[in-house]
């Protein structure tokens, strides 16, 4: 799911609207069936968009409409961007593997293969991240139950590629790009949380400048290998319009309240039903064909993710250094997000807070 990270606190339940008996914010579970709808959908929005659209055009143009929604808030609430050069070049690096790279790999991987599976590789994504953090996070050490939640995730990636098979029917590019984009968000997520934790500025601030810096990036590249459209399809156009001003800008907006109000471990679950409603939607909507492999093979993956994210009890040594560990957020796909990626269960959640929205301003994808 964008933003880097944020120190302060997510307000308490007794602090929201809701607590207070304003009665002005929906529900969680509605909030949490539309974070789950938005990202399911954002891999139908990106096959549609690119049917007009050059992959880099359209995670262009999910940048412009993210970015735009994120300054709005940023103006009612009458917040800066982020001050520092330090905090802009972090921002940057964290832009590039959370927004710019991940997004663009998921739009290009989808000129070759279904959103269905475009979706499926994106719940790979916390796979990717505890593997690596085994390698870079040297406090977060594994579990027998943890190692064969990896294994038992890969063995689904294997399922729904069909590996038995030899792959067939399968583009080698285009799946490779959609499980690069996956891998894509715990290396940004590990980044932010040894470079951004600790900053003084708000989630809104730092989202809102990573963002940016991500539409930059992009507004760079664009032209140097794409010509403009010669002409603009409706279809396309909002496709991509709701995939950034939903999927990326509002979406981030509704996550943080979420996280905020019900803790991570709770709105990280989300997650599994992104997969989902990206199949039922490339099916239902674009016609795609699904074989057995895929919905097993995608069940296995999520069962694997889930292990990945089981701590010791509390009662261990390792589960008392694990409370202090940050969480990290779900994949998109994020999300990221974008896409847009499943979390660790922690103490800590304002960090949890802010890496979540880090990985989605997705994800979706």
């Amino acid at each position: 799911m964008t933003t880097a990270t944020v120190s302060s606190p997510p307000p308490s339940a007794s602090s929201t609207p809701s607590a207070r008996g304003g009665g002005r914010r929906l529900p969680w579970r509605a909030r949490f069936a539309f974070l789950a709808l938005v990202w399911g959908f954002s891999f139908l929005f990106m096959k549609v968009g690119t049917r007009s659209f050059a992959p880099f055009q359209v995670t262009l143009g999910r940048l412009v409409f993210g970015t735009a929604v994120l300054a709005v808030a940023m103006a009612v609430k009458r917040e800066r961007l982020p001050r520092g050069a330090r905090t802009w070049g972090h921002l940057a690096v964290a832009a590039f593997f959370l927004n710019a790279l991940p997004f663009s790999l998921f739009a290009y991987s989808e000129l070759t293969i279904p959103s269905t599976l475009a979706g499926i590789c994106n719940a790979t994504s916390p796979l990717w991240g505890m593997a690596l953090s085994l390698v870079a996070l040297s406090e977060d050490r594994p579990t027998r139950v943890r190692v064969a939640g990896l294994g038992l995730g890969f063995l689904g990636v294997l399922t729904v590629l069909g590996a038995w098979q030899g792959f067939q029917g399968l583009d080698a590019g285009g799946t490779a790009m959609a499980l690069l984009a996956s891998l894509s968000y715990p290396v940004g997520w590990i980044y932010v949380r040894r470079t951004l934790a600790g900053s003084p500025e708000s989630h809104l601030s730092l989202t809102g400048g990573q963002l940016l810096l991500a539409t930059v990036q992009l507004a760079v590249v664009t032209p140097l290998f794409t010509s403009v459209p010669s002409h603009l399809a409706v279809g396309p156009l909002l496709a991509v319009a709701a995939l950034g001003a939903l999927g990326t800008g509002f979406a981030m907006l509704v996550q943080y309240g979420l996280v905020a109000e019900v803790g991570p471990t709770t709105a990280q679950m989300v997650t599994y039903f992104v997969p989902i409603i990206a199949a039922a939607a490339g099916v239902a909507v674009l016609g795609e064909h699904l074989t057995w492999s895929t919905p097993v093979g995608a069940v296995v993956v999520l069962a694997g993710a889930a292990l990945t994210q089981v701590r010791p009890r509390s009662g261990d040594r390792s589960a008392r250094t694990a409370a202090r560990e940050p969480v990290r957020a779900p994949a998109e796909g994020a999300v990221g997000t974008t896409m847009e990626g499943a979390a660790d269960t922690t103490a800590d959640d304002a960090v949890g807070a802010a890496e979540q929205a880090a990985a989605r301003a997705h994800c979706d994808a």
